[in-house]
């Protein structure tokens, strides 16, 4: 009798894999300074109102200017809100001025000198300073805060930078002293719309300091500022 033929069985072609999630289309965007800073401000705002710690604080601020892309800096502030719109001129006790948006940070240098920032003057939302063999000192007690929050990053190499703040605001910060010394006098103020200042940075056989300035009030100063422009 035939003999039915079989022929092979054909393996069954491999399935082609299916597509990875695609990330969504402004995260492969290459962050701007502006992108790294408005998120910057989210996390100094969380600073203020306790909701991250200064370690964290720095732990986060480190990864957002790393950051290349948009998609990198979002989960940086995913567990956080958004920041707070500002508030208008003249509602508050403080004399803050309009939120000016990303403005580029001061600096302030001293190489074998001296460098100075005091008496009535405004200062911005950051501030560098640098010192290498020699001295930077930043008295706030007269300085007009356009902002609440501000952040001062302070390095300091065989030097020493020295912040001066008035005794009825809020320090804080957090460094690292590297065969040399950094000391943060830290205050909490009792007012929850007093200014915000935030030292940040290291030494390495120098020093950096931030304390109050005992008989100095930020408020003070602000009421006869109001007074003066009527």
């Amino acid at each position: 009798m035939d003999l039915e033929k079989h022929h092979p069985q054909q393996p069954a072609a491999p399935t082609a894999p299916g597509p990875a999630p695609a990330a969504g289309p402004s995260d492969a965007i290459r962050a701007s300074d502006a992108d790294r800073d408005r998120i910057a401000d989210i996390l100094r705002e969380a600073l203020a109102e306790g909701r991250l710690d200064t370690e964290e604080h720095s732990e986060r601020i480190e990864a957002v200017y790393r950051a290349k892309t948009l998609g990198e800096l979002q989960p940086i502030v995913r567990d956080l809100p958004a920041a707070a719109p500002a508030k208008s001129a003249g509602s508050g006790p403080y004399a803050y001025g309009p939120d000016a948006g990303v403005g580029t940070p001061d600096h302030l240098v001293a190489v074998f000198s001296g460098t100075v920032r005091k008496g009535r003057w405004s200062i911005g939302k950051r501030t560098n300073a640098f010192s290498l063999f020699g001295s930077v000192e930043i008295d706030l007690t007269q300085a007009l805060f356009q902002q609440r929050v501000t952040v001062i990053n302070a390095t300091s190499i065989f030097g020493n930078v020295e912040v001066r703040v008035p005794e009825n605001i809020t320090l804080r910060g957090s460094g690292h002293g590297i065969c040399g010394n950094f000391e943060i006098r830290g205050l909490e103020a009792s007012d929850p719309e007093a200014p915000v200042v935030i030292v940040n940075g290291f030494a390495v056989f120098g020093n950096v300091e931030a304390r109050p300035k005992r008989g100095r009030r930020v408020a003070d100063l602000h009421n006869r500022l109001r007074k003066h422009l009527g």
